[in-house]
């Protein structure tokens, strides 16, 4: 066949190309190794010499010819693939949506909600503190000296700074007299956050962890109202059935002091927080005449009433960050 007949062939063939995989076997049979193309320009070496070069020219000629015709229908079979791709990805606003997946609230912010609302419904004020502190509001003006013993009680993260003594805050206790240096009573507060300790952590204890302080003064405050307080609290968290009482305990910056335990019916008695009538002392440290004022002090850790309401076995869980524990609230 020679380059005319050839060229006639290749122009019925090329309207006949439906698709890309027609186009490669068009590229195969016009273009390839084995093609009747490839065949003329291997037997131009047989020719004369004054037929050799046209014929040669006329085989190149039509050899870009069909490299350029390949190549456009090419690029036009592949927009048209993009082009469909397109259409089958376009929004159909009429189709039910696909729901987005989204966090959900970890359980120690769940349970200090609850902590929160419980006492904002018996008109307690929500507060937050710093979580640097100084010596003087977490130790000193809660009644406990630089000698007393009580501070070791307390395993402390301090700062390297100067000239003041800074440090990790130990509880939320300093915000009592913080708050009540700028404020007059009447008044109720609670204030939840995160305290530290240097402490060995395992399934009771963590260096880190959350608290709430609870604060109440006014005239006449005694051991009765504490209690009703913490009654409601607790009934709120834990159910209506739930029971509680209180012990006699030592904590520098209350006196009398107390811990409270609470059960459900028929249940083991646990310890839930430390409490008591607020001491003189921290009156004065916050500008107030005591035998004017009388109030209790309360405070419990978030974590541990998280462990009780959601029945965790090992606090470290909580701040694990493993999601197969944290799915499950």
């Amino acid at each position: 066949m020679d380059i005319k007949d050839l060229k006639k062939q290749a122009f019925i063939d090329l309207t006949k190309i439906q698709n890309l995989a027609d186009l490669e076997q068009l590229r195969i049979k016009y273009l390839g190794r084995k093609s009747e193309l490839t065949n003329i320009l291997k037997s131009l070496k047989d020719l004369p010499l004054n037929k050799r070069k046209k014929a040669g020219e006329e085989a190149n000629a039509f050899k870009k010819d069909m490299e350029i015709k390949i190549k456009n229908l090419e690029s036009q079979f592949i927009g048209q693939v993009i082009r469909t791709k397109e259409r089958e990805k376009k929004i159909d606003i009429t189709a039910p949506g696909i729901k987005m997946p989204c966090g959900h609230l970890h359980p120690i912010t769940t349970i200090t909600r609850k902590i929160e609302e419980s006492f904002q419904s018996m008109g307690f004020k929500i507060l937050e503190g710093p979580e640097i502190e100084n010596e003087y509001y977490n130790f000193d003006a809660l009644n406990i000296p630089k000698d007393h013993p009580a501070r070791d009680s307390w395993n402390t993260f301090w700062l390297k700074t100067t000239p003041e003594k800074l440090l990790l805050r130990t509880h939320t206790s300093p915000m009592q007299v913080r708050f009540m240096e700028k404020n007059n009573p009447p008044f109720r507060i609670i204030v939840p956050g995160r305290v530290f300790r240097y402490e060995a952590t395992d399934a009771l204890h963590s260096h880190t962890f959350y608290q709430f302080e609870g604060l109440m003064v006014d005239r006449n405050v005694s051991i009765a109202n504490f209690k009703a307080v913490i009654d409601e609290f607790l009934k709120k968290i834990f159910g209506r059935e739930t029971e509680s009482r209180i012990r006699p305990s030592y904590f520098p910056f209350v006196e009398p002091g107390f811990e409270v335990d609470m059960r459900h019916p028929k249940g083991e008695w646990l310890e839930i927080m430390g409490a008591g009538m607020v001491h003189p002392n921290v009156f004065k440290a916050a500008g107030y005449v005591p035998g004017n004022w009388q109030g209790f002090a309360f405070g419990a850790g978030i974590d541990r009433i998280a462990k009780l309401k959601y029945k965790i076995n090992d606090i470290r869980l909580l701040y694990s960050g493993d999601l197969r524990f944290i799915n499950q609230f």
